[in-house]
This record gives C-alpha cells, structure tokens and sequence, in this order.
C-alpha cells in the first residue's frame, strides 16, 4: 500500500509537467528573455519566497552566480533575506512598528533598481509579503517575473503587460513546487543557451 502511494506521486508528478511543458514553454521563454535583457545590460534579479520556496530563490541565485551546468561569468542575482534580524531588526526603538508584510518590499526598494528582475515565488499568488513587494518592484520600474500555481492569485491581478505569470495548473502546493524547481532550471539552461550558445543537453 505504501509503495503504491509513492508510485502515485511520481505518477502524478509527471503527468503533472507533461501538461505544463506546452502551455507554460511560451512564458518560461518570456521570463527568459526578460532575465536575459537585464542581466546583460548590468542589472541584477532580486529572488524571493515563502518557505520551501525561499530556498528555491536562494537555489536560484546561486545558480546565476556559480553556473548552472556550463562554465560563465558570473550573473547578478540575490536572494532577499528573511532572516530574524531583517524580521525584527525594525521593531525595535521608541514606539517601531513593525509589519511583516514588508520584508521584501524592504529590500527591493534598498537594492532595486529600474532594469532589474523580481523573480517571485508563491505556491498560492497570495503571499501578502510578495504582494507588497511586487508593489516595491513597480516603484523602481523593475520586471516581475512570478511562478505561482493555478489562476496566480492575487499576484495575477497586479502584474503589468511588461510582467511574466508561470502559473503552474494545479492547486496541489506540493506538485506546483515540483514543477517550480523544473522551471528555475529551464530559467537557468535558457539564460545559458541564449549567452553561450545551443548545446546538447547533458544526461
């Protein structure tokens, strides 16, 4: 019984990123390009996430600085903190009041800058704390690319034409986290193929 549960999940795992592979390839590509123009023209992508998928950002930004699976000149990306000091760094002194909603949007307004990327990752589309980020990035004139699940939530409704939405169909966080770690990769091969060329995927 047990190892027809865990044959399920791999079951639905990958039924799950055969669906996604045709209908979200159009803005993977987008994200890609977007990635692409502000990383080559000196600017920076600022990544970010609650929980498991503020480990994804970090994933993310190493990988632009450290290679992906070829040799380049390092890119500029950061993953934002959510560290306790950041968490409760402004709830202290006389009278401070600190909202959590605002880490992020903190930190995008400190270090973004018009021409830079906002890579958002959200399992809902309803993080309050990537809402208000999102907000922060659009002060700055940046480009917000967001991975999210099903409609995209919230998120969806105030991203512009200039934008990118990789909104995973499936409601399951589990599942659309799967299939957001695939994305991060395409993100990261793309940039690669796009700088340095088509080249034979490894196995």
């Amino acid at each position: 019984m047990l190892e027809q549960r865990i044959q399920q999940h791999f079951i639905d795992s990958a039924d799950l990123k055969y669906q996604a592979a045709q209908a979200l390839s159009h803005p993977i590509a987008a994200a890609v390009q977007a990635i692409l123009a502000c990383v080559t023209s000196g600017g920076k992508v600022l990544a970010c996430g609650n929980g498991p998928s503020a480990a994804e950002a970090r994933q993310f930004a190493a990988f632009c600085v450290t290679g992906f699976e070829r040799e380049r000149p390092e890119l500029a990306a950061l993953a934002l903190s959510s560290d306790s000091t950041l968490l409760t760094s402004a709830a202290v002194g006389a009278g401070a009041v600190h909202d959590a909603t605002q880490q992020f949007a903190r930190q995008v307004r400190a270090l973004g800058q018009a021409g830079d990327v906002l890579l958002l990752l959200s399992a809902t589309g309803n993080d309050a704390n990537l809402i208000a980020a999102t907000e922060a990035a659009h002060e700055r004139d940046m480009t917000v690319v967001a991975l999210t699940g099903r409609t995209g939530g919230k998120l969806s409704a105030l991203l512009r034409e200039t934008d990118v939405l990789i909104s995973v169909p499936h409601d399951r966080a589990a599942r659309v986290r799967e299939v957001h770690a695939l994305v991060l990769h395409c993100l990261c091969d793309g940039v690669d193929a796009q700088l340095l060329g088509e080249q034979e995927i490894p196995l």
